[in-house]
């Protein structure tokens, strides 16, 4: 199980940090990933990081903004986000990809002024 957390309303140019809090499974050996969703729009992927190496991947559209981690022992996966747009006000969704499929409930981005 998955738990997002950090969510909010920042003004554009603003910054948040997502938290993604795992329970009764071991990360170690599940790719991560984060999700998001505007209304009306498909779910998209935001940016992934590997379970050896640590590798990270992201979307063209967040690269040098967005910053994603992962503390396996502490079970915990983060997003940082710099220089918000109002474009990416989504439910952002935590991923963990491993034998089986792990998504969090989500949590509300929005970027207003």
């Amino acid at each position: 199980q998955l738990a997002e957390s950090g969510g909010g309303l920042v003004q554009p140019g603003g910054s948040l940090r997502l938290s993604c809090a795992a329970s009764g499974i071991t990360l170690d050996y599940h790719l991560i990933g984060w999700f998001r969703q505007a209304p009306g729009k498909e779910r998209e992927a935001v940016s992934c990081i590997g379970s050896s190496d640590g590798s990270a991947n992201y979307a063209d559209s967040v690269k040098g903004r967005f910053t994603i981690s992962r503390d396996n022992a502490k079970k915990m996966v983060y997003l940082q986000m710099n220089s918000l747009k109002p474009e990416e006000t989504a439910v952002y969704y935590c991923n963990a990809r491993g034998t089986s499929d792990y998504w969090g409930q989500g949590t509300q981005v929005t970027v207003s002024s």
